[in-house]
């Protein structure tokens, strides 16, 4: 197989919110959108990959369960506390969990997805 490209499509129920927490909060750059009938998407440039906001996601009462979505959205970044302290400062709640084989921050985003931050230096 020769993939030319990869990326990740998240069906929301709060896409107004999740386009705004991807590209406002998180920086994500806007690749294209697309507003037609049966068709209601943004797509933001994701490192080498994609990240496809659609529409038709189911709603969540609060953070999603795995079992209701047993996905989580991983950014490596160089400086997790760093990183983690620009997210608070957005208003975005975030936990920090250091481990043997790294460290991580979760949070979640309008829809209650999983979303975490690791610590690039130790990945692999």
């Amino acid at each position: 197989m020769n993939f030319t490209r990869h990326g990740i499509i998240l069906f929301t129920s709060h896409y107004e919110g999740c386009v705004e927490f991807y590209t406002g909060t998180l920086g994500l750059a806007v690749m294209y959108t697309k507003d037609e009938p049966g068709s209601h998407l943004t797509c933001c440039a994701l490192g080498d990959a994609y990240l496809m906001i659609e529409v038709g996601g189911p709603a969540p009462a609060a953070r999603k369960s795995l079992e209701q979505n047993p996905t989580k959205l991983r950014f490596n970044v160089e400086d997790v506390e760093a990183t983690a302290a620009e997210l608070r400062a957005k208003g975005v709640a975030i936990e920090i969990e250091t481990y043997s084989w790294g460290t991580i921050a979760n949070f979640t985003d309008p829809d209650g997805n999983l979303c975490s931050l690791r610590d690039e230096a130790s990945f692999h």
